[in-house]
């Protein structure tokens, strides 16, 4: 999919949750923007019970978000470490980024990377490229074998790339600590440059986040469903809207390429697969909230179009070409107009949909980004 045709002004970056920008406001007080094929309307997601109708039903992830960003050290030189997803052998998939002086971070250049690394390096894997073999500039985690301070005594040593893709984020090992302790105490939020601060766990938590006993969560929020309220969730319930919890963990974004996403995890429970079945033989319309979702949801279905039970990690990538079988709406977020989340959104709506709809958005003045406004598609 060509880059969306319309651009997004800096101003429209959504800086702050929407219950800070003006008093009285709660969560549920972001705007949506509605697309039905090319129709567009514009509402209060407040409005949301009455857009909906008894039967639909909404698929949610129950991935709460982690404490994903710590600070770290290479040689003398400062990092921060994003981590993204947890192995199956223990290791974590992680992002080394530098701190931009401004609170948030830059991806760290094959240079920079080259130049600080040098002073803790273990053994000699790509010792070539310890010398500066590379692509000045490309965005470059770090090199094999990089060991970073972490506070409380806690060691990161980067293995190896965690996908032939690319280096951004490489699977490490940590010793001297347990990661999840390790977030819980020395972690915070990742955030981006256009967020005005840093901002508390409970901002980036849903109403549909559940902690998982082994510490996992997402690395980044599930931001579609932010705007959800305990309120207003249940006058959907009492509607007879219902909910399919699902799981998937999502990992690091990457904010400067926009790459598809890499392997997660994912889960999708017997009885969330029934009831996403029993909507589909009936006169209900499964909704999802959120990319995660559409993602999981996805994953679990046949190509009958029957959802199953299932759990574990899924390389789906959700494109116009393979198409949905069973997603027919999509609550979500407003997306950059070269991000890669765009094709599925085409795959549910159609390409269009999807201009016009975002065209709506600028000339209306829609907020972007995880603390923004959002947007529903519906069939």
């Amino acid at each position: 999919m060509p880059a969306l045709a319309v651009g997004v002004p800096e101003e429209l970056s959504a800086r702050v949750p929407v219950e800070q920008r003006e008093p009285g406001l709660d969560r549920d007080g972001v705007r949506l923007l509605v697309s039905r094929g090319t129709e567009v309307s514009h509402h209060a997601f407040a409005e949301l019970p009455g857009l909906l109708r008894a039967g639909d039903l909404l698929v949610v992830n129950t991935s709460p978000t982690l404490a994903a960003a710590v600070d770290g050290r290479v040689g003398h030189a400062r990092v921060v470490v994003h981590f993204s997803t947890r192995g199956d052998d223990g290791r974590w998939a992680v992002e080394l980024r530098e701190p931009d002086g401004r609170g948030t971070t830059r991806a760290r250049t094959e240079m920079t990377s080259t130049t600080h690394a040098r002073a803790e390096v273990t053994g000699a894997p790509r010792a070539r490229a310890e010398e500066g073999e590379g692509v000045e500039g490309r965005g470059c985690g770090g090199l094999a074998g990089t060991r970073v301070r972490l506070p409380g005594g806690a060691r990161l040593v980067l293995e190896e790339p965690l996908s032939a893709r690319g280096e951004r984020l490489w699977w490490a090992r940590v010793s001297g600590a347990g990661v999840p302790a390790l977030l819980r105490e020395h972690g915070r939020p990742i955030r981006y440059s256009y967020t005005e601060r840093d901002q508390p766990l409970s901002v980036y938590q849903t109403v549909f986040a559940l902690p998982y006993a082994d510490g996992t969560g997402s690395a980044e929020m599930p931001s579609a469903a932010r705007p959800f309220t305990a309120g207003l969730v249940a006058e959907l319930v009492s509607r007879g809207v219902q909910f399919a919890p699902v799981t998937l963990h999502t990992g690091v974004a990457s904010a400067e390429s926009h790459e598809p996403p890499y392997p997660e995890r994912f889960a999708v429970p017997e009885a969330s697969a029934r009831l996403i079945n029993a909507a589909r033989a009936g006169d209900g319309r499964v909704v999802a909230v959120g990319t995660t979702a559409v993602r999981a949801v996805e994953s679990a279905a046949g190509a009958d179009g029957v959802v199953r039970a299932r759990a574990g990690w899924t390389d789906l990538v959700v494109t116009p070409e393979r198409g949905v079988r069973v997603v027919e709406g999509l609550l979500t977020g407003l997306h950059e107009p070269e991000a890669s989340h765009l094709l599925m959104l085409e795959a549910v709506a159609g390409r269009a949909a999807i201009d016009r709809g975002y065209e709506a958005a600028v000339r209306g003045r829609y907020l972007w980004h995880e603390f923004g406004d959002v947007h529903l598609l519906l069939p």
